[in-house]
């Protein structure tokens, strides 16, 4: 039997069968000819491939494997995408980060050849059952000549100067350390997002609304999606929560997407440690750990959050608008509209939902007071 026609039945008994002796069986088949290995390898590479095709990215591939299956999976696929890329098309810089950030995949040492091929055709049966989603590459940076500002040089140094004071703020155990250095980063963030605005809308050939996926990991995923739309929301971007797959979508400017990428990722790092602290103190008072506090705690800290960026950002965008001699609003107005059209074309259809499990009062109370404590500095909207 020929090794393509061990992997073409193997393929037929198992990855349209879910049943458990389905898989037992075509793991025989495989684990029987050692020359299948090769060509079941290459058919992984066009079920990467075909992932691409249909919307997916790196970064949300080993998401999924990491949310759905288990550790030898996850290098499994690391290795398939890393196989596949230099027979890819060059995809941009932010596809390569991701590209950079996939782990490596070495596999553990495996014990037999069944256990192996069980393992490669679980992961063949999530491939080949991925949705399609809505593609974040729209052909206008590479197909009409413009250029992302990511495309269009390397990470500013405030960008980097950002990065670091948040590292730093997330760090240290003192909260005036930590709010000065906030406060900090939220200044050179405003500053920066607004030289961006400005040197797009007097460039030759203006920037296009780009998007990126965020993953909402477990638990709590729907306080902390809230906590994603706040951030974005006050950063001139939008959200979109894919509930189901544990990502939300953010459309928005290049510049933009970076600040709601840094802060968000910072707040969540707060509102952990500062929901860690308010739990001690509620078992120091006889009261046990409880789910309904955390996610009331996090809902909270969320809905505070949100509106303490907005302020923010209001008072930030009214300093800029007067300080400078360029009219910010209009700059700002046609953004907004730009970025609400990308959104409405690739979302045709949205719908609301309700926070839930949040009924915990000691929770809110602990949620809002860490909101309070929690330095988002002043910062412009872009809406």
């Amino acid at each position: 039997m020929s090794t393509s026609r061990t992997v073409d039945r193997a393929f037929e008994t198992a990855l349209y069968d879910t049943a458990d002796h389905a898989l037992d069986t075509a793991a025989s088949l495989l684990a029987a000819d050692p020359g299948a290995d090769a060509e079941l390898a290459r058919r992984g590479e066009e079920f990467v491939a075909t992932a691409w095709r249909r919307g997916w990215q790196p970064a949300d591939l080993v998401r999924i494997v990491r949310r759905e299956l288990d550790d030898v999976h996850l290098r499994l696929v690391a290795r398939l995408i890393r196989a596949q890329a230099p027979h890819d098309r060059p995809r941009g810089p932010r596809w390569a980060a991701q590209l950079d950030a996939v782990p490596e995949g070495s596999a553990a040492p495996r014990a037999d050849r069944f256990s192996h091929a069980t393992a490669v055709l679980e992961l063949y049966r999530l491939l080949l059952r991925l949705p399609t989603l809505e593609p974040l590459e729209t052909g206008g940076a590479e197909g009409n000549g413009r250029r992302t500002p990511r495309e269009a040089r390397p990470e500013s140094r405030a960008l980097a100067r950002i990065r670091a004071l948040l590292a730093k703020a997330e760090a240290t155990g003192y909260p005036e350390e930590a709010e000065a250095l906030s406060a900090k980063a939220q200044e050179l963030m405003a500053r920066h997002s607004v030289d961006e605005a400005l040197l797009s809308a007097h460039a030759p050939a203006p920037d296009t609304p780009g998007a990126c996926r965020i993953g909402i990991e477990a638990p709590y995923e729907q306080a902390k999606a809230v906590l994603l739309d706040a951030v974005a929301d006050a950063n001139h971007c939008r959200a979109v929560w894919n509930e189901a797959l544990g990502f939300s979508t953010v459309v928005g400017f290049e510049s933009d997407l970076e600040a709601v990428e840094l802060l968000h990722t910072s707040l969540l790092v707060q509102a952990e440690a500062a929901m860690t602290k308010a739990e001690a103190a509620q078992r120091a008072g006889g009261r046990k750990r409880t789910k309904t506090f955390r996610q009331s705690f996090l809902a909270a800290y969320a809905h505070r959050a949100g509106t303490r960026l907005r302020a923010a950002a209001e008072a930030a965008t009214a300093e800029a608008g007067g300080a400078g001699d360029v009219d910010l609003l209009p700059v700002l107005a046609s953004r907004e509209v730009a970025v609400t059209d990308r959104l409405e074309r690739m979302f045709p259809e949205t719908t609301t939902t309700r926070l839930r499990g949040a009924g915990d009062a000691a929770g809110w109370t602990e949620g809002t007071r860490a909101a309070d404590d929690a330095e988002v500095g002043r910062r412009r909207p872009l809406r």
